[in-house]
């Protein structure tokens, strides 16, 4: 919310500055976000009439005018502005003047014509970015008045960011009872006395959705004149609050909402037909809004209508057939309250939000409705004229929100406080924000809120009010004091912190993406049409829930080489959601519901190794690369790898990962298709895997180091191009003895002396006892037996 702090201290004045002021209200959980000045300093600037206009005799774009600055003598200004004309009022920046920028103002001549000061735009000001003429003023500008006084310039905007349960302080009077209750200062709310009708003409009112509205007050005010202008210190008012003047009747609700926090609505009393219902929509029921969108109207949105059809969403907006134009001559006035849950979430579902919208969501105070329509009248009558017909309320009393009593038990209040705040000092500050507070017998007090406050209901409220009306300041910030035990750490599993290290050793940067994805990614990467969807997306973009991370890497990568980043290596851990039915309750009824396993990625692509002055020559990322440092962060622990098929990956190009058996992932090269249809270039290789099988380890157990040389013998076995390397090796290590410490393949050979179909795989075999030295003959009997078993297994042969 944004205000004028002038305007604020119409209300409460204390004695602080604007700085401690900001300061003031952040710590008691009104955090200014921004205060900043109405316009930069310069003086000797003040409201002048042009005289008289004439063309410059030496130049077609400049005017020489006469101004009277209130000087007692006319100046002669020489101004290039298109819109300058005799009788307009605008500033005038005297000789001597300092305009923004630290621009002084001198005596000068302008193409052989001297120029006595200057008329200046909003932007010469500092007030706006208008320069595309003079700053025009009111006609009831007193000439010779500092144009810094008179509109009000020394002034300071703040902007602040309430959390959505302190509705009471949409308003001025919100936040001024707030800086009374922190400082003490005297409250001076706004004055309203009712308006007595001088007509007889109403409308009736229906509530035929009383649990939703269950208060409407209207008047009918006739005889307006819609084209009055609004006064000068409400469109300035309401400039300084963001909201730009439309009209005097427009302005008119605008300003009591932003002075008392009670939205308002003006209807053309003409186009209405017979008694205001406020009511749910009929089927098939249409509107169109004052934003000239037409909407079809949800079963649960809250009308107002006439007899004839629905004219307004309640709450949110008004309908473009009953607004009030320039020629409007009879207005229908109102003010209600609407039940939080009937209008939260209705604007955002059309699609746009509102003013109105977003205090009614969050509550208004539901016994201020007659207050507001009073007061709107009387601006009303005093600015566009006319005459006031009887005040209109229909009320379901039952269906008003009910303020019960909150209990406070003040031992359990100091105790979360930290300081020894005696009795009444608590009851004091509670009482300051205007709840309704008593003692009873035991020593506790009960503490009834007011309409306006819907964020009390709770002990732990009253504790938090009291805590911010103390002053978060006030409170010592008294160091925790315990005894410190060292965690019990495990060699059998690894924590988070350890994977993403092993990862980032690896050249890997974290990312965190969203868990909220496009659904087209969804149907290209998981082959998912049934993704889980969100009710309230917080981007039209982002409405289902990821079932994978991959997409979101992907993502990553086609953003860094659009930026001409286009070596990358990234990874992330997060939760995905998937659908699964669980079985709950009696056995064999299934109740739906979601998982949301936790799981690891990483994309590579790009070239292999970074920019380098070495002799190894470029090239891209591939399979074997990531593989490899998948391999690394599994290690010891050994993974094997099996063909398999995915959405997301390029058939042919893609293994499953398997951990002592288990499928734990998938790794491969991206698909074609999506590489092509997302513009990444080269194809980047991914893997995914669930982050429980990452965080296992094996302990450590320690070995006797043998002091026996070690056997090296190389065997080249050609089997069929079916066989893989990954099976072949589990074959051989299936009939390796305990001597053989290690069997890696070094070699894969297809072509002269290897007949098609076939392949050469060759591997090293390492042997060595730990108490002697292997003879010649009890190697060649270990390596006979690994060649005859993998004969037995795969129809291996060796290779001749």
């Amino acid at each position: 919310m944004q205000f004028s702090e002038n305007w604020l201290r119409t209300f409460v004045n204390p004695p602080l500055d604007s700085t401690a002021l900001g300061h003031l209200m952040t710590m008691a959980g009104l955090e200014v976000e921004e205060a900043r000045p109405v316009a930069p300093p310069f003086t000797g600037v003040v409201v002048a009439r042009i005289v008289d206009a004439e063309k410059h005799p030496n130049a077609d774009k400049l005017k020489l005018c006469k101004v009277d600055a209130g000087t007692g003598e006319l100046l002669q200004i020489v101004c290039g502005a298109p819109n300058a004309a005799a009788g307009m009022k605008v500033p005038c920046a005297k000789v001597g003047a300092k305009l923004p920028g630290g621009f002084a103002i001198e005596a000068a001549k302008l193409r052989g014509v001297e120029s006595f000061g200057m008329l200046c735009s909003a932007r010469e000001l500092g007030l706006s970015d208008d320069h595309a003429g003079l700053l025009a003023l009111p006609e009831e500008a007193p000439v010779g008045a500092d144009l810094r006084a008179w509109l009000d310039l020394d002034d300071t905007c703040f902007e602040i960011k309430l959390t959505p349960n302190r509705a009471d302080c949409l308003s001025l009077t919100g936040v001024a009872r707030e800086v009374a209750a922190l400082t003490g200062a005297a409250l001076t709310p706004v004055a309203i006395e009712p308006v007595a009708p001088t007509i007889s003409t109403r409308r009736a009112i229906v509530l035929d959705a009383p649990e939703a509205c269950p208060r409407y007050c209207g008047r009918i005010v006739r005889g307006v004149d819609a084209r009055a202008s609004s006064p000068h210190w409400m469109k300035e008012r309401l400039r300084r609050s963001g909201i730009r003047s439309i009209s005097a009747l427009v302005d008119i609700t605008n300003y009591v909402m932003l002075e008392l926090g009670q939205p308002l609505h003006a209807f053309d009393n003409t186009r209405l037909s017979g008694a205001i219902h406020v009511r749910l929509p009929r089927a098939g029921e249409e509107l169109l809004l004052l934003n000239g969108q037409t909407v079809k109207l949800t079963a649960d949105t809250l009308l107002v209508a006439d007899e004839a059809k629905a004219r307004a969403l309640a709450g949110v907006m008004g309908g473009e057939e009953s607004a009030i134009t320039l020629e409007t001559t009879e207005v229908f006035l109102e003010s209600a309250f609407f039940s939080p849950a009937a209008i939260a979430g209705r604007a955002r579902a059309y699609g746009f939000t509102s003013d109105a919208s977003h205090r009614f969501e969050r509550g208004v105070d539901f016994d201020l409705s007659r207050a507001a329509l009073e007061r709107a009248t009387r601006l009303v009558l005093d600015i566009c004229g006319g005459e006031a017909g009887p005040f209109e309320e229909a009320v379901a009393v039952g269906a008003l929100p009910r303020r019960a009593e909150v209990k406070l038990r003040l031992g359990r209040a100091r105790r979360a406080l930290g300081i020894d705040l005696d009795d009444e000092a608590m009851r004091a500050l509670l009482e300051r924000v205007h709840l309704a507070v008593r003692a009873s017998e035991n020593g506790e007090l009960w503490a009834k809120p007011p309409a306006f406050r819907f964020d009390i209901e709770i002990e732990e409220d009253l504790i938090e009010e009291i805590t911010r009306l103390y002053g978060y300041d006030n409170i010592p910030a008294v160091a925790p004091q315990g005894n410190l035990t060292m965690l019990a750490s495990t060699e059998s599993a690894r924590t988070v912190w350890e994977v993403r290290h092993r990862l980032a050793g690896r050249g890997f940067q974290e990312v965190v993406n969203f868990a909220f994805v496009e659904e087209a990614w969804e149907r290209d990467f998981c082959a998912n049409d049934a993704p889980i969807r969100l009710s309230n997306p917080i981007a039209s973009q982002m409405d289902v829930m990821r079932s994978s991370l991959i997409p979101g890497l992907v993502a990553n990568f086609a953003a860094n080489r659009k930026r001409q980043q286009h070596r990358v290596r990234v990874f992330e851990l997060g939760r995905c959601f998937e659908r699964r039915e669980k079985a709950e309750g009696r056995a064999g009824e299934d109740v739906p519901g979601f998982y949301q396993p936790h799981r690891l990625a990483a994309l590579a692509g790009g070239s292999a190794l970074p920019e380098q002055w070495g002799v190894q020559p470029a090239r891209a990322v591939d399979f074997y690369d990531l593989k490899g440092d998948l391999e690394a962060l599994f290690a010891p622990r050994a993974l094997t790898f099996a063909p398999a098929e995915a959405p997301a990956l390029h058939p042919g190009r893609a293994a499953a990962i398997l951990l002592d058996g288990r499928r734990i992932g998938l790794i491969g090269e991206l698909h074609p298709s999506w590489v092509q249809r997302y513009e990444l270039g080269d194809a980047p290789i991914v893997f995914e895997l669930e982050l429980d099988a990452a965080l296992e380890a094996i302990r450590p157990v320690s070995a006797h180091v043998s002091r026996m040389p070690a056997v090296l013998r190389d065997l080249a076995l050609v089997v069929s191009n079916t066989v893989s390397a990954a099976r072949l090796l589990e074959v051989l290590y299936e009939a390796a003895p305990a001597v053989v410490r290690e069997i890696g393949l070094f070699d894969v050979y297809q072509g002269k002396g290897v007949a098609p179909g076939y392949k050469s795989l060759a591997f090293r075999v390492v042997l060595q006892d730990t108490q002697r030295t292997l003879e010649d003959i009890e190697v060649e009997d270990v390596l006979a037996g690994l060649v005859s078993h993998a004969g037995q297994v795969t129809e291996a042969r060796l290779r001749g």
